[in-house]
């Protein structure tokens, strides 16, 4: 076989090793995402007007200690909600900005983080937590989800105001540690109404 042939072979076959690695293996994908997210992908769109909706929401939330917690006790905070599971690419993709917007506000009494595990299985998911050294707290529902909040598609983000309503809804992967972002956040976090 000559020169040639054999470099087109092991070429062809690195892609095919590299396609492989990104289609069957989470975390390869979730590397490449976040790679993207870096190179400014995928970023959230923020509305630059309020654009709030008022639902009924009851929602309920049960951290690992079986402590509920109901978005109307949460009223007066800003509410950073995040559906995410293990297994999922787009979701380990973002945990890395999102736990780096949770450490810019974990003081803050104001803002609070609810990374609620899909998969509904608190030992995997803290175990995660544990692994990449995220402080983010983990719940499940407690409640039912309302469709018009979360469709089954993984990751869903969605931000309430201090008065409890829809401020910000995304699906899919997004870079939540961007300029804009935060300063979405604290818009929230400052407004009275």
């Amino acid at each position: 076989m000559d020169k040639k042939r054999l470099k087109k072979y092991i070429s062809n076959g690195i892609f095919i090793a590299i396609l492989a690695l990104l289609l069957f293996v989470p975390s390869a994908k979730a590397l490449l995402l976040q790679g993207l997210m870096q190179v400014g992908l995928f970023n959230p769109d923020v509305p630059s007007e309020k654009n709030i909706t008022q639902p009924s929401l009851d929602l309920r939330f049960k951290d690992q200690n079986g402590n509920i917690v109901s978005l109307d006790n949460l009223k007066g905070k800003v509410v950073f909600l995040n559906f995410w599971a293990t297994w999922c690419p787009p979701c380990l993709a973002e945990m890395p900005s999102i736990n780096k917007l949770y450490e810019q506000h974990k003081a803050n009494r104001d803002v609070i983080f609810i990374m609620l595990d899909a998969d509904g299985n608190f030992e995997k998911a803290n175990g995660y937590m544990k692994r990449k050294n995220y402080q983010m707290p983990v719940y499940q529902m407690a409640s039912s989800v309302p469709e018009q909040i979360f469709s089954g598609s993984l990751p869903t983000t969605v931000v309430f105001d201090k008065q409890g309503r829809l401020s910000f809804q995304h699906v899919g992967p997004a870079n939540y540690n961007s300029q804009k972002f935060t300063d979405f956040i604290e818009k929230l976090r400052k407004s009275d109404q």
